[in-house]
């Protein structure tokens, strides 16, 4: 980039800073009110125009880091990777930059971005600007190398700063440890290193055996996945929710009766299956063609004292479009308006194909008008074109949403 281009888009960053706490003096949003507009927001200025409207009132590292990467989160979409460095870096001359929390947001954000080198340049700089250095900000580094997706720099970083900044790393930083030998394929390198915890007296979790577990599966090698659970327990670590989920996971394209005993395993445990376990069955059945079933298991989610994600709806629509049931395809599209979840743009293309082919254009031309409200710009960009290929055009007056 060439320094007048950044030197404009210094400016420009300033500038909306500016807007925005002028804006501001008349009234005043909460956090919680800021991250919501955050994710609805998809304009980097706008973005960075709410995060500065309560970036003042710094209460916690959690309450303001989440608006914090909402906003860095937009501007490394647009690739304006050069205002994401002028607006956490103007971040040191905060008086909260000696506490470790509020420095550790900073290099989490830049790993948000990919920017790994620059939360290294400033995890190095933290004796310099006067932060205390620990675990804290180190687990935080190794998950901005994961966030970059660096992960063989990971074990690097791991087995050199503790030493280099003399401290000693906790069970969080051998969990991040072993993810990132889980994110390369090498279970079997993450397996080495929790005898290097059990030797040092480190803790070893539910969590940490269940990364493995996934990634022994993931590779297709079962066999060693159940001697990883037989592990857990021999150690008394107790499968919890999602260590049971990682085991259903791996069955769910096979016989339904098996992801459902597994679900009665867990209720049988004390355990309360949650939406991710019985979209697994929802999806076994969806795989095997039993979509009155799989239907069934979508409408008890509430009985079973659970709520839809997207990821519901999103396998729902897709095999009742692949099955040609698109009305009822439409009516789950409108449940997942009214809860705010709705589907990928893919899955929602079957879906208005579909409506047109049966000739259900009120339908299709309301689901239209929805899912360019709900979308974000690019995505809006694509379905308008979507739409003229498919002669939704001429939108009818009065049309406003989903019927």
């Amino acid at each position: 980039m060439s320094p007048s281009i950044a030197l404009r888009q210094a400016r420009h960053l300033s500038t909306a800073a500016a807007a925005a706490a002028s804006s501001t003096s008349s009234s005043t949003i909460s956090i919680s009110k800021a991250k919501s507009k955050l994710k609805a927001e998809h304009d980097p200025d706008k973005a960075l125009e709410i995060y500065s409207s309560v970036s003042d009132r710094y209460i916690s590292p959690l309450s303001s880091r989440y608006a914090q990467e909402y906003a860095v989160k937009r501007l490394a979409k647009s690739h304006r990777f050069s205002d994401i460095e002028n607006f956490l870096e103007s971040h040191k001359n905060s008086p909260q930059i000696t506490q470790e929390p509020f420095l550790s947001s900073i290099i989490r954000s830049y790993g948000v971005a990919g920017m790994f080198d620059h939360a290294l340049k400033i995890y190095d700089q933290m004796d310099d600007l006067g932060t205390p250095r620990s675990a804290i900000s180190f687990n935080v580094l190794l998950s901005a190398c994961v966030h970059s997706k660096l992960y063989d720099r990971v074990a690097q970083l791991f087995d050199e700063m503790p030493v280099k900044y003399d401290f000693l790393p906790d069970k969080v930083s051998y969990g991040i440890l072993i993810r990132s030998y889980c994110e390369m394929g090498s279970p079997e390198m993450a397996m080495e290193r929790l005898k290097e915890m059990e030797e040092k007296g480190v803790e070893i979790t539910t969590v940490t055996f269940t990364t493995i577990l996934h990634s022994f599966y993931k590779k297709g090698k079962s066999d060693e996945a159940d001697c990883v659970w037989n592990e857990m327990v021999k150690r008394g670590c107790v499968p919890d929710v999602g260590a049971y989920n990682v085991k259903i996971m791996n069955i769910q394209g096979g016989d339904p009766e098996g992801v459902k005993a597994l679900i009665e395993e867990m209720s049988d445990a004390g355990l309360k299956p949650d939406t991710i376990s019985y979209n697994y069955l929802m999806t076994c059945y969806c795989r095997n063609e039993l979509l009155d079933e799989a239907q069934k298991v979508y409408e008890d989610l509430e009985r079973t004292g659970c709520n839809p994600n997207a990821a519901t709806f999103r396998t729902l629509i897709f095999y009742l479009c692949k099955k040609g049931r698109f009305e009822t395809g439409y009516k789950v599209f409108k449940e997942s308006v009214r809860v705010n979840k709705i589907p990928d743009f893919n899955t929602l293309k079957y879906l208005v194909e579909g409506l047109v082919k049966r000739s259900k254009l009120k339908d299709a031309k309301g689901m239209s008008r929805t899912v360019k409200k709900k979308f974000p710009p690019n995505l809006v960009k694509a379905w308008t074109k979507l739409e003229e290929e498919l002669g939704l055009t001429k939108v009818e007056a009065g049309d406003n949403g989903v019927q």
